[in-house]
């Protein structure tokens, strides 16, 4: 007699559930596949959004590095000697800069998101595209 662990989920085999199976006119085979491929194209997807996610995260290392490397350079620069009128048009200046160097940075960053969230909605929506098309053919070919 086979051992079981008990739990009824861990013993439960779809695919010998799905074999029994015997309906008339419905190709048990295609069905796996077309899901097989539905795994495939979401695996896909979520490993392109794990992997833009990754992008960004190093992105946003890499700017955080550069603020923190230019307020150094900022604060030397305001600390050197210089009139009070040279300071404040220094630091104008340096605000003016770090302020359209964010912008730049945050746009950088969104186009990032948009880029890796559109690849993915791509392959899935490919995928549904696809899976319709596969449901459209199987039925035809059981009326046929």
């Amino acid at each position: 007699m086979a051992k079981t662990s008990g739990n009824p989920f861990l013993e439960f085999d779809p695919s010998k559930l799905i074999g029994d199976l015997k309906v008339p006119g419905v190709d048990i085979e295609t069905i796996i596949a077309s899901q097989r491929k539905n795994i495939e194209a979401v695996t896909a997807a979520n490993q392109l959004a794990y992997e833009g996610f990754q992008a960004i995260v190093r992105r946003q290392a890499e700017v955080l590095r550069n603020v923190t490397e230019d307020v150094n350079r900022a604060v030397g620069e305001l600390t050197a000697a210089g009139t009070p009128e040279e300071k404040a048009a220094k630091q104008a200046d340096l605000v003016k800069a770090a302020f359209e160097k964010s912008l730049a940075n945050i746009r950088e960053l969104s186009e990032m998101i948009a880029k890796s969230n559109t690849e993915a909605a791509e392959i899935l929506t490919k995928r549904v595209s696809d899976s319709l098309d596969e449901v459209k053919a199987a039925i035809a070919k059981t009326k046929g």
